[in-house]
């Protein structure tokens, strides 16, 4: 039978952000959107202040200064390394692992029951190991099911079934899963979002416990095969295998509101190039090409008495590409295209469609390849491995701008404390 554990990080963001600043311990430390819009990350400080996810910043201010709220602007570089370090540490546990997002992973734990101390106790190694070797915390949820091991990790959080972190529902008894499940609602079960859930409850269907006691079949007429899947999965029927093999994205998106409102066009066009490298890096990391590239701008639709415009165009390329020189011609070309005088542009992207493995690559009858397509990859090549060693943007177009007073706005953002050497944390004796 098979055993699954959702390792979480708790208030990751918010925690990453904690990890090199030990002022900021048992501090209350919010985490921002874009342009230090909304809060789209909470420590626990934050949350027992009762304040709410996607609250807007300048609404909090004031509160925010009250209770000594620390804010910071975005740091994805810092959050993406730290989460590859968590994966990798995971690893060292088991061979079988799925990375869900940013801040989960499922692990696969067959096998490894008749460990001393069982599953439980196999847990609360890999909460200490990760504590100990990244100073992150995590809560670990363990089931015969993905969604079992879901919940599990929610209970864990929640210290519904625990207090060390671990929940593990392999050796919970059928009359504690009946009186656990009989607490915690229905929405919180992985799959149900707000609508399937207010059709549940409107069938009587409140917890977790009534909804793994419903007639599977009557949910796959009522709903999808997707609910029967879960329904089916509460009871502790495996029907969810682990996604070892990442798929390759079919459309690659890039794109940002920008700090200030554009209104030149060698400013967005500046702005496109610099998505299109980014969109370009990850393509090449998946080994695919492009056959054809959308480009859209757009006016603040949140402002209505300001004029209001926008326009998306994709073109087909001659040829699929990776080369971000190729790429960036063809969007600019479109932008010059669509771009409007007179408009204070608010955002702009870049979509890369029509993606296919490099190694299905078809050449037009009209434009050569070979050694040119050769050298492209290997000035790609040079490009990616300097950016990788130095930091991405080492390394550009000349296209990307310099100053780039277009950026988002980031007024509170941390060093890249993993990814940069001159952010790295210095220690000086006193």
């Amino acid at each position: 039978m098979p055993v699954f554990a959702l390792v979480d990080c708790n208030n990751f963001y918010a925690s990453c952000e904690k990890l090199f600043d030990p002022t900021l311990k048992d501090r209350p430390v919010v985490v921002l959107s874009n342009n230090d819009g909304c809060v789209v990350a909470r420590s626990a400080e934050v949350k027992a202040l009762g304040i709410p996810m996607g609250v807007p910043w300048f609404k909090l201010r004031d509160e925010a200064k009250r209770h000594g709220i620390v804010a910071f602007s975005s740091n994805y570089a810092l959050y993406a390394d730290l989460s590859n370090r968590c994966v990798e540490v995971l690893s060292g546990f088991t061979p079988n692992i799925e990375v869900y997002s940013i801040d989960e992973s499922f692990l696969e734990l067959s096998g490894f029951e008749g460990r001393s101390g069982g599953l439980t106790t196999y847990g609360a190694e890999i909460r200490q190991r990760v504590a100990d070797w990244l100073g992150l915390t995590v809560c670990v949820g363990i089931g015969p099911s993905k969604t079992l091991a879901k919940l599990a990790n929610h209970a864990a959080k929640k210290n519904l079934a625990c207090a060390n972190g671990v929940c593990d529902f392999t050796t919970m008894s059928p009359s504690a899963m009946d009186a656990l499940f009989e607490r915690i609602d229905v929405g919180e079960v992985w799959g149900i979002g707000r609508r399937i859930e207010g059709r549940l409850e409107a069938m009587g269907i409140r917890t977790v416990r009534q909804l793994r006691d419903a007639d599977a079949e009557l949910m796959r007429t009522k709903f999808s095969v997707v609910v029967e899947r879960t329904v089916r999965e509460l009871r502790g029927v495996s029907c969810m295998e682990l996604q070892e093999v990442v798929q390759e994205k079919q459309q690659i998106m890039s794109s940002r509101s920008f700090g200030q409102l554009v209104y030149e066009l060698p400013e967005l066009e500046e702005a496109v190039a610099s998505y299109v490298a980014k969109a370009a890096e990850k393509l090449r990391n998946q080994n695919s090409l492009a056959g054809a590239i959308q480009v859209y701008i757009r006016t603040n639709v949140f402002k209505p008495e300001v004029p209001q415009y926008q326009r998306a165009v994709t073109v087909p390329l001659p040829e699929a590409s990776s080369d971000t020189r190729v790429l960036t011609r063809w969007a600019q070309q479109v932008l010059r295209r669509i771009f409007r005088p007179g408009y204070g542009y608010h955002k702009a992207g870049i979509t890369l469609m029509d993606i296919v493995p490099a190694t299905n690559q078809q050449f037009s009858l009209f434009v050569s390849g070979g050694a040119l397509d050769a050298r492209s990859r290997q000035l790609m090549d040079v490009l990616d491995g300097i950016n990788g060693k130095f930091g991405r943007g080492t390394l550009r177009l000349a296209a990307e701008g310099i100053e780039k007073g277009w950026q988002m706005r980031r007024g509170n953002l941390s060093p890249r404390y993993t990814t940069e050497w001159d952010c790295l944390a210095v220690v000086q004796a006193q």
